[in-house]
């Protein structure tokens, strides 16, 4: 039966008649081996194009591809996302290559001399400052709970934890405008750093710079509080990198007094008409935290890159907001369109609101929803247009990057990423060699391609097939945490 030849109006299901059309396709088995390569991706892209490699000495082509060969007609590819929340699949990825960034700067590899796990290096870990009080979980020396200054005790779960014990008087304006600026003050705080250092060790900058190097990692993670803070692996070395050891004087103790000074130097000043003068500084409660290379429960090289990869796959929902921008994309968040003459139009998406769903509609609680309102209101004053607010407002005004780290810590993510592409090309020629063809030379190899992005998403069958292949990951997972084999 050919395709055009099926009746499928008595399934009701649009998932399952569309998986029948694709069992009805020329090759089937190709529609199920592309979502297999997608690993349980929740969201892959749609691309249509072409990709060709030749040999230019004798024009002979190694291999080529094209979308239109497909029994779909194009080709999809994992979506990328490091937000779990968005994809899980994806994020896990990103994890893992940020575990290995990580612990290669910690333990070597990948590149980096073994004998960095001899540097100094701390675990530090930077809050943001007060902006009113909070329900928490205050805790004595032995580690038990006592009461919230409200008088309760709260459990771990309860919803109230991290919002105002007073909203009217909370410092809402302080608080988002510091979520603007946390990107900026980690980049002031690193100059800091250094200067903080060469006070302490008695020396001019410009000596120190020639004896050691700083390096560092560091992601953002959010309180339940709706504020974001650091967690910063900072390591020392000598001049030329992680290749050279630091000098004797340069130790953890000297990293730590560093960071001390640096935390309270560290400021931002922001000038506002309406809101007057505001300082960004650093909260007064941080961390640093030798880590070592082996141990039993302290900080070590696996564990800070294992804290390090989980941090970098959250997002605000932490927090309690949502992961999706609020910002209504027809007319960027400002609520009206240019018409002819450059004429303002009200945007007919938002109605003029400018926000792509109501901040009143979004099921977030009233702290997060009044941040959130909070970021939408200083993006629209002229004093702060630069930072865009409206579009992270979902962020609760957060807008840098959530991990980052200096060129010399380690190996990089691109770089992860070519040593799979080298993977893939290698089982390539390894197929090649099976099917009896000769060896080709990748470096004298050219690559021409095409390719335009159509959509995101699966067909309604693919996603039955893509839920079984998640299904039998996740099987596949907990067996293996169990230590059983499967049958």
């Amino acid at each position: 039966m050919h395709r055009r030849d099926l009746d499928l109006r008595h399934v009701i299901s649009p998932g399952l008649r569309d998986l029948i059309e694709l069992a009805h396709t020329h090759d089937f088995d190709r529609v199920q081996q592309q979502v297999r390569d997608l690993h349980g991706c929740t969201s892959p892209v749609n691309l249509h194009g072409f990709t060709i490699t030749t040999d230019p000495a004798t024009k002979e082509v190694a291999r080529s591809y094209r979308s239109e060969d497909e029994p779909s007609g194009r080709l999809l590819t994992t979506c990328g996302n490091r937000r779990a929340s968005r994809c899980a699949a994806c994020s896990r990825v990103y994890a893992a290559d940020t575990y290995h960034l990580i612990k290669a700067g910690l333990s070597g590899g990948k590149n980096v001399a073994e004998t960095v796990r001899d540097h100094p290096r701390a675990f530090v870990t930077l809050t943001a400052p007060s902006f009113g009080p909070v329900h928490n979980r205050p805790t004595i020396n032995a580690g038990q709970s006592r009461p919230c200054a409200c008088g309760d005790t709260h459990a771990e779960d309860a919803p109230e934890l991290g919002t105002p014990l007073n909203p009217a008087t909370y410092d809402y304006t302080g608080a988002v405008l510091w979520n603007a600026h946390a990107g900026l003050l980690w980049a002031r705080f690193t100059t800091y750093l250094r200067r903080a250092l060469a006070e302490h060790l008695g020396m001019t900058q410009k000596a120190l710079n020639a004896a050691l190097r700083v390096s560092f990692a560091k992601v953002a993670e959010y309180q339940k509080r709706g504020l974001v803070h650091f967690h910063a692996v900072i390591r020392f070395d000598g001049p030329d990198g992680h290749t050279t050891a630091p000098p004797a004087w340069a130790t953890f103790d000297a990293l730590s007094a560093a960071v001390g000074l640096a935390v309270e130097r560290a400021r931002l000043t922001i000038e506002s008409d309406s809101i007057g003068e505001r300082v960004i500084a650093w909260g007064g409660r941080y961390k640093v935290d030798p880590i070592t290379a082996l141990g039993d429960g302290e900080l070590t090289d696996a564990k800070v890159a294992g804290y390090v990869a989980k941090y970098a796959t959250k997002n605000a929902e932490g927090a309690g907001t949502v992961d999706r921008t609020l910002m209504c994309r027809p007319c960027a968040g400002r609520g009206y369109t240019l018409g002819f003459g450059r004429i303002r139009d009200l945007c007919a998406d938002c109605e003029g609101t400018g926000q792509a769903e109501p901040i009143k509609a979004l099921a977030v609680q009233q702290h997060v929803r009044q941040m959130i309102r909070t970021a939408w209101a200083l993006g629209h004053l002229p004093e702060f247009a630069d930072l865009k607010l409206w579009k992270w407002a979902h962020m609760l005004g957060f807008r840098g990057h959530f991990s980052s780290k200096s060129r010399a810590y380690s190996t990089t993510l691109g770089a992860l990423r070519g040593v799979r592409r080298a993977w893939r090309l290698a089982q390539a020629e390894a197929a090649r060699a099976r099917a009896g063809l000769p060896a080709t030379d990748e470096t004298t190899l050219v690559t021409a391609s095409s390719w335009t992005y159509l959509s995101s998403g699966y067909r309604p069958g693919e996603e039955l097939l893509a839920a079984q292949v998640r299904h039998d990951i996740a099987h596949a997972r907990r067996l293996k945490q169990e230590g059983l084999v499967p049958a």
